[in-house]
Parts: structure tokens; C-alpha cells; sequence
């Protein structure tokens, strides 16, 4: 059975609202795999509340391409497929490395200090083996180079791929160790390009940075299938 998270409730957000947020996190998250079954009795029951709300708040999900709704087979999270994968990653690849060639030539004194600065915060969560950390650092590390582009279209763009992409990045970091030294290595080096406001270099790495996920996603979601889950 499907376990949720507790509600957090907010007198100004419709209980509908509440539900769907909530759902929506654990899935993104990964609290709730892929390929799991969703009931409407379990989950209301499970939160104190009637199956409306609930019922609502899946069919949003179904919206957002996060959960799939069969007759007479019920209602699942959407289950990860190798081509979801390479559709997306495909497109962050070449966003990536247009924000980060454009973000060498734009990028600002304070920008870069910021940068540095969650860098060394991704370090130190590596240290302590706090994923959880160095996923959102990793997270912010890539949004303050797109904010670097100065192009606030290109961030809107990016931003429509950000629930699939953290999905990704929960299954990348995964890895453990392994995966989050290379990581810090692989931004480390496009810090450093960036420094030298070389783009080129800055831009190539940064498409081989996302490439090299793709690859240890793909392998992952692969495996996984072939495990059955």
C-alpha cells in the first residue's frame, strides 16, 4: 500500500490543492515509485479526508503526465520509460549549454560568488551524505547559471521541464558516493571555465555534464525494469 506523506494544511489553499501538492512531491521525490497503484479509499483514508478531494487531485496528476488512469486497472505512477527520458534530457541538453555559453559571457562578479558559494555548500553535503542537500544544491548550482544567461525566456523554457528533471536527478544522485563526487567534479570544471568566462569550454562541459546523467539514468531506469521495479 501506498504510504503519504502527512498533510500540511494551509487555511488559504483549497484542501483539493493540499492533496494534489502533496502527491504531486512524493511522486517527484520518488517517495512514491513509479508504477505504484493509487486508490482513492486508501488515500483518503490515509489522510482523513473523502475521496472528492482525492479524486480530484489524481486527475490533476494525470494532467501533469505524473500518474495514468486504465479501465479496470486503476490508477498508477507513470512509469519512467527509457525514450521519457532521452525526450527530455535531449532538450536540457541543449538548453544547458546554451545558459551556461551565454552565462560565461554574461555572468556578473556577485553571480559568480554566488555560485562559488553553493558549490561549496553541494561539498559539504557530500561530506555528510546528505542526498537530500545535494540534490537541491545541484538544483540551485544550475538555476543560478541559467538566472546568469540574462535571458528570462530561456529560464521559462527550462523551468516547464523542472518536475521531470528533478524526477531524473532523485534517480541520478541515487548512485550514492560515486555519483555525487562526480558531480562536484563535473561542476567544478564548468565553475572554473566560467571563471575564465571561457564559454566554449564552459558550454561543453556542460552538455557532457548532462550527457553523463542521461547515460547513468538510463542504465538505472533499465536495470530497474528489468528487475521488475
Amino acid at each position: 500500500m501506498v504510504k503519504v506523506p502527512k498533510l500540511k494544511m494551509d487555511s488559504y489553499q483549497p484542501l483539493r490543492d493540499v492533496i494534489f501538492e502533496t502527491l504531486r512531491k512524493a511522486i517527484i521525490s520518488g517517495d512514491i515509485k513509479p508504477g505504484e497503484r493509487l486508490m482513492e479509499v486508501s488515500l483518503a483514508n490515509q489522510m482523513g479526508v473523502s475521496r472528492t478531494p482525492v479524486r480530484e487531485a489524481i486527475r490533476r496528476l494525470e494532467a501533469e503526465g505524473l500518474v495514468t488512469m486504465t479501465p479496470r486497472k486503476g490508477t498508477h505512477v507513470a512509469e519512467l520509460s527509457v525514450k521519457d527520458i532521452m525526450d527530455v534530457l535531449e532538450v536540457r541538453t541543449v538548453l544547458d549549454k546554451l545558459a551556461t555559453d551565454l552565462a560565461a559571457k554574461r555572468m556578473q562578479p556577485s553571480q559568480l560568488k554566488a555560485l562559488e558559494n553553493v558549490h561549496k555548500q553541494y561539498i559539504a553535503c557530500v561530506e555528510k551524505n546528505n542526498i537530500e542537500g545535494a540534490i537541491k544544491k545541484d538544483i540551485e548550482f544550475h538555476d543560478l547559471i541559467y538566472a546568469a544567461s540574462g535571458n528570462p525566456r530561456l529560464v521559462a523554457v527550462a523551468g516547464s521541464l523542472r518536475e521531470h528533471v528533478y524526477r531524473f536527478r532523485v534517480i541520478y544522485m541515487s548512485g550514492g558516493d560515486p555519483i555525487a563526487e562526480n558531480v562536484l567534479n563535473e561542476h567544478e570544471e564548468i565553475l572554473a571555465a566560467l571563471k575564465e568566462a571561457n564559454n566554449n569550454l564552459a558550454s561543453d562541459l556542460a552538455e557532457k555534464h548532462i550527457r553523463n546523467q542521461m547515460e547513468t539514468i538510463i542504465k538505472t531506469v533499465t536495470e530497474d525494469s528489468r528487475r521488475g521495479g
